[in-house]
């Protein structure tokens, strides 16, 4: 299969280099809307453990060989590649049932995924192949040993499989992360919509931008792949919480620990609060957003609202309003353009969502849909995958099970009244652990009490009001800065995250030693380390010459008291502590007037920096200021500058170099320690 679809092609996998067909006789997939043959796919003959070999002795060396920026500028470049591309997979997206605008949360929105990462890796993240975890952690009195937390990339292949309801950013969110990391994928999308997936990997890697073996492609069954994954190996699963069940007990998963992340079912709720009145602004944005994420993808989302959590007070006119919006929903093939709500993945989802529909329907009210009745306004209602929007009611939610356990994954959400703040938040737990709840109010005490208790039993919590209405990303937006994922039935996984992600797919690891050689594992100097004083001042070379260590020791300035009063005068900074020696000798922290902290910083500047123009470009900022010592008039300060690490930008011909700053008085006491973030040119100018 090419970048266009043909009449029943062959859904291919991508194998230790190549593209092949099952040997089977293949399972059809059908169009959502039309019931049509769209492919054909199957995996029987495939060498699964040769494709973690692949993966392990081709994919993983190249990819840990890279530096974070250099696997960034990978994603980046891949991004670009396919947003450039984003028509060809749009085009064949409605055959799985979504909308343009459910294809753009799943094409475009699993592309910016790529893009955000690409960014937050050369921002967040150093030019190097190792992360430092937290700070050293002296272990002797002496500085002689120390240790530092570390994380590297593990050594196995990450293992993804995913759910049908998103084809695109299902891939690309756990891609992301997995090669920034790197580590390769093999990935596995769910059958119903894996043509999609197919299509995207091929365009990928006929791209040649990432490295042979970084990405390989399951299309069917995953065989016996699984009995061969070793404790270096990820496995994340996102689909039902029976499957994900049964794959976390798998033998080898268990007999070699390996890491396993799981995102399953998952009953979110949206609560509304107490002061949201049908008058004011967070009503109206309450029901609408019910009704969006009831509707978008045709409520096939992991995040999507299953529960309406409302006032009992209010949940008549909560009822209404919903249902008034869900009447004017249009239903059909989602190429036609009036159509706000497609099918459903397939008509074994249909009748899946029947059935839980007739479960939850024991102890709620049907009051608006009939999900035996589609109403369209285009597609084939026979052939196709469709159902209305279904609303129920539980008048007496107390004791009922169903409805905090039953999910519905389509159109479908309840209704569920509560009587207080804790009513609300119980019903809201009762579902298990969840990937989302959101909150609608204006009332800071009620979402300071309801995000409390919620927070244990949610990956994420959305507060909506009316100040946030315009800019607010929604309740079922799971962004890549924030994590995605949640506890319980939930199933415990924190995908995304921004840089949490990434770590999921690394080892931490904590390395002990002498303060010398701990610099040189992490390339970081650490207090007790040698340093190399020159006559060459370090503010003199670019960083094709500047080394880790490299420091100067300056001459010391004694503090004075006009010192004091001028800098207090000079910037408005009046303190008692440094104006008036009887409240200064008051506090029990000072012996007497004592010098701005902000004096010492600026005194430490004029001890250490080289004033010439040189390769030293810019100070952009300071890390980790704290004052240790008071500084009294008659102080002598002298300044310790060390060459703390050194990170060159990969796209440009300076980077970014931080200094430890050490202060002394005249006792060796520090007085003050800091980072100075300096930028500096790889090369002197001639």
């Amino acid at each position: 299969m090419s970048a266009s679809l043909s009449a029943s092609p062959r859904v291919e996998s991508y194998a230790c280099g190549h593209w092949l067909s099952g040997s089977g006789e293949g399972k059809p997939l059908l169009d959502a809307a039309t019931g049509a043959p769209v492919a054909q796919i199957d995996s029987t003959g495939l060498d699964f453990k040769g494709m973690l070999d692949y993966a392990r002795t081709r994919g993983g060396p190249q990819l840990r060989a890279m530096s974070f920026h250099q696997r960034a500028l990978l994603l980046k470049t891949l991004g670009q590649m396919l947003m450039a591309d984003k028509e060809v997979f749009y085009a064949h997206s409605s055959a799985t049932g979504a909308t343009r605008t459910d294809s753009w949360i799943d094409i475009e929105g699993g592309i910016s995924t790529l893009l955000s990462y690409g960014s937050k890796g050369r921002r967040d993240l150093p030019n190097t192949r190792l992360l430092i975890d937290g700070s050293p952690e002296p272990l002797s009195k002496d500085s002689t040993f120390s240790a530092q937390h570390i994380l590297t990339p593990l050594e196995g292949v990450a293992i993804h499989i995913n759910a049908f309801n998103f084809p695109c950013w299902g891939m690309l969110e756990k891609l992301a992360p997995t090669l920034l990391a790197g580590m390769p994928a093999i990935i596995k999308p769910a059958s119903q919509t894996a043509y999609l997936t197919e299509l995207m990997v091929r365009r990928i890697i006929e791209s040649g931008i990432l490295p042979d073996g970084a990405l390989q492609l399951i299309c069917g069954s995953v065989g016996d792949l699984l009995d061969h994954v070793t404790a270096q190996d990820v496995v994340t699963f996102t689909g039902s919480a029976t499957t994900g069940q049964m794959l976390r007990v798998h033998p080898a998963i268990i007999r070699h620990s390996t890491r396993f992340t799981m995102e399953a079912d998952s009953l979110n709720a949206a609560v509304l609060g107490i002061d949201a009145t049908p008058d004011t602004v967070e009503f109206d944005l309450f029901v609408r957003e019910v009704v969006r994420e009831m509707t978008v993808k045709a409520g096939q989302k992991c995040t999507a609202i299953r529960r309406v959590i409302v006032p009992r007070q209010q949940a008549d006119a909560v009822a209404s309003a919903i249902c008034a919006k869900l009447s004017r929903v249009k239903v059909g093939n989602p190429t036609d353009d009036q159509v706000r709500m497609g099918p459903l993945a397939s008509r074994d989802q249909v009748r899946e969502v029947k059935d839980c529909v007739a479960q939850l329907r024991a102890e709620a009210e049907l009051i608006c849909g009939d999900p035996d009745n589609p109403q369209l306004v285009s597609g084939d209602v026979e052939a196709g995958a469709f159902i209305n929007p279904v609303l129920l009611y539980c008048d007496q939610p107390a004791g009922r099970e169903a409805i905090h356990a039953v999910e519905a994954f389509g159109p479908v959400s309840t209704i569920v009244p509560y009587e207080s703040v804790d009513d609300a938040i119980d019903q809201a737990r009762r579902g298990g652990g969840s990937l989302v709840a959101s909150v609608f109010t204006n009332n800071g005490e009620f979402a300071r009490d309801v995000v409390a208790g919620l927070a244990p039993w949610h990956g994420r919590v959305m507060l909506g009001n009316r100040l946030s209405a315009k800019s607010s990303t929604g309740h079922g937006s799971p962004l890549p800065m924030l994590v995605h994922g949640g506890p319980g039935r939930a199933g415990g996984g924190e995908e995304l995250g921004g840089i949490r992600g990434v770590k999921h797919y690394m080892q931490r690891t904590a390395v002990q030693g002498t303060p010398g050689l701990l610099t040189s594992v992490t390339g970081q100097w650490m207090t007790g380390a040698p340093q190399s004083v020159s006559s060459e001042h370090p503010f003199r070379k670019s960083l094709a010459t500047l080394e880790v260590g490299d420091a100067v020791l300056t001459d010391a300035r004694t503090v004075t008291l006009e010192d004091i009063e001028h800098f207090a005068t000079f910037t408005g900074d009046t303190f008692y502590a440094h104006m008036d020696a009887e409240a200064a000798k008051a506090n029990p922290f000072f012996d007497g007037r004592v010098a701005h902290g902000y004096l010492v910083v600026s005194f430490a500047a004029g001890l250490f920096v080289d004033p010439a123009p040189g390769p030293v470009l810019a100070n952009y900022g300071v890390d980790n200021l704290r004052f240790l010592t008071p500084v009294y008039p008659g102080d002598a300060l002298q300044l310790s500058l060390t060459c703390k690490a050194i990170n060159p930008r990969e796209t440009e011909e300076h980077g970014e170099v931080r200094w430890d700053c050490t202060v002394t008085n005249q006792d060796a006491a520090v007085v003050a320690q800091y980072d100075v973030l300096t930028l500096v040119a790889k090369h002197t100018s001639e």
